[in-house]
């Protein structure tokens, strides 16, 4: 494990973060929560955030120049993310087309499908979303039951997908299904683009309860969805989906540094309460300490396999199942050490709120992108060799 970065990286790093000193909004850059009016205008600035970004070459720094990206290659990716998370700078929202859509369509995609997308991906554009989890087969993706039922030149999709986030203003989306209704589990299943202002596909917000609605349910009634959308071969969808499902649990860069700067707010807080007499939680605080230490010895472990041009196997899991239960615990000791100032909202409560709804969100850490049981499974079984 190679645990420095290249002087070409290092030099990126100096760069960008002049450039976020100079450009993140200060609302941003005080740990307090940043209100918005509504989930439109937050949308709606976090697009215009990105397509500033984008005019910098700041967005998709890994990918070809010839897609608008640097082509500097893996640790300039996590550097980027690294140093947006230090900055506390506003996200990227096309992420699901940054890190999942653009690399899976530059392995698998045709030409044509890498000429029409991949560029509006970065710039913000056009966004993407993820139409992957289903109801009734979240956890076992191959349990799906959307078909898409091959008519001449179309597919007819018909199907429902769920927790699917900014799905109400996405453009596209990857979406897996059936294409094969006498197949099982992985087989004859495939991976296509759908439009998602496509007649028949519908949109349906979901409350979570952070307040926020980013996620969603979407219901596709016999969507007309061209042949040309296929990427990669007919029934053979499931090995690019496993691209896509790589790449969203392999290195964590921006979640390391996100955990860092909620281990200050937990030494913070602890300090406040050993000030006032209270010293309990210094074996808790330490433990914290130690988990996000681990984890960013995680993180460059896969990031040196990148850096070395191997490809992210199912050890990615492993990274995945780490830092979204230790996120958990740490969320857990935030606010025991918060005690009954946890339960506030609003400019009367710590960070205004920010830490209450950062631990409401990540009660959900073990359940996306694949619950804990189903990484342990694939540690065990394609890690281990253990029998199924």
């Amino acid at each position: 494990m190679d645990l420095t970065f290249s002087t070409a990286a290092e030099e990126m790093r100096a760069e960008l973060r002049s450039w976020l000193a100079d450009n993140v909004p200060a609302a941003f850059t005080t740990g307090d929560a940043v209100e918005f009016a509504s989930l439109d205008e937050e949308f709606s600035f976090l697009r215009d955030w990105q397509a500033k970004l984008a005019r910098d070459r700041w967005v998709g720094v890994h990918w070809p120049e010839a897609y608008g990206g640097r082509g500097a290659g893996a640790e300039a990716s996590y550097i980027f993310q690294e140093e947006m998370a230090r900055a506390r700078a506003p996200e990227v929202i096309n992420r699901i087309g940054v890190n999942l859509v653009g690399p899976s369509l530059m392995k698998h995609g045709t030409g044509a499908q890498k000429d029409r997308y991949l560029a509006r991906i970065l710039t913000c554009e056009d966004v993407w979303c993820q139409l992957f989890s289903e109801p009734g087969a979240g956890s076992d993706l191959t349990a799906l039951r959307t078909v898409a039922v091959r008519d001449g030149d179309v597919y007819r999709v018909t199907g429902q997908k769920v927790w699917t986030s900014w799905a109400q203003y996405a453009d596209f989306g990857i979406l897996i299904a059936r294409t094969d209704p006498g197949s099982a589990k992985a087989r004859g299943i495939s991976y296509v683009i759908v439009d998602m202002h496509a007649p028949g596909v519908e949109v349906r917000p979901l409350r979570q309860m952070t307040g926020s609605s980013e996620f969603n349910e979407v219901f596709l009634d016999d969507v007309r969805v061209p042949v040309a959308n296929l990427v990669g071969e007919e029934g053979r969808g499931w090995e690019i989906a496993q691209t896509t499902l790589a790449h969203e649990r392999g290195t964590s860069p921006r979640q390391l540094v996100i955990h860092r700067m909620l281990l200050e707010d937990l030494v913070r807080v602890a300090r406040e309460r050993e000030r006032a007499g209270e010293s309990d939680l210094r074996q808790s605080v330490a433990a914290a300490a130690i988990e996000v230490e681990i984890a960013k010895l995680n993180n460059w472990r896969t990031l040196t396999r990148l850096v070395r041009g191997e490809p992210l196997g199912p050890e990615s899991s492993f990274i995945k199942l780490y830092w979204s239960e230790m996120s958990q615990r740490m969320h857990d000791t935030v606010m025991r050490a918060l005690g009954p100032r946890a339960a506030l909202r609003g400019s009367d409560a710590p960070t205004r709120g920010r830490l209450a709804e950062s631990w409401l969100y990540y009660r959900a850490a073990s359940i996306f992108a694949g619950t804990s049981e189903v990484q342990r499974n694939i540690i065990a079984q394609r890690v281990l060799g253990l029998p199924r």
